[in-house]
């Protein structure tokens, strides 16, 4: 973290405005982008992101410096959405434990597409996952968290976080390989 960035933090602490101001514009657009990924509506991923700003400044006090402030203003971003979420009642549907069996798997492997296949056909196969697989899918392949941080986030096992995980992955294949080969517009 630069000094300016811990400069403007402690600042923050203090109240300051102008502070203020210059942190949103720096993480403002890449925070749209992630509450994006999850609401899928510009207006309400703009509420979103106010809303985290709103938090993470009145909570200022309990940043650490542990991770940076990008990556925790990321997580009050992402939380905000999954409460979101749960509040239109599209509910992550908790598996009970016993009930999973994981694979482990070569995860180098894992996410290996045919080349025509295009980062917009992937985005578009994700946002066709049963909700309880898109999360965790977005969590780890586009927000980068592990196991442990999803199964945090969510209130899941990391079992649970690993099983939708595999079964999210290979629905993503089935649907990329159904664009594949033509049997989806």
């Amino acid at each position: 973290m630069s000094k300016f960035q811990i400069h403007s933090i402690e600042k923050c602490k203090q109240n300051d405005r102008k502070a203020q101001i210059q942190l949103y514009n720096q993480y403002c657009n890449g925070m749209l982008i992630v509450a994006f990924r999850f609401v899928k509506d510009t207006m309400e991923a703009e509420d979103i992101v106010q809303e985290a700003f709103i938090k993470a400044f009145s909570k200022i006090e309990q940043y650490k410096a542990e991770v940076s402030f990008g990556a925790w203003l990321k997580r009050i971003v992402i939380n905000r959405c999954l409460d979101v979420l749960k509040s239109k009642h599209q509910r992550l549907i908790e598996l009970e434990e016993h009930h999973l069996n994981v694979v482990d798997t070569d995860y180098q492997n894992d996410w290996l597409v045919a080349d025509e296949i295009t980062i917009d056909n992937v985005k578009l196969a994700i946002e066709r996952l049963p909700e309880k697989y898109k999360i965790v899918v977005l969590l780890y392949l586009l927000e980068g968290y592990d196991h442990q941080e999803i199964s945090e986030i969510l209130n899941i096992s990391e079992v649970a976080s690993r099983t939708q995980l595999s079964r999210g992955k290979q629905k993503l294949q089935n649907e990329l390989k159904l664009n594949k080969n033509g049997t989806r517009s």
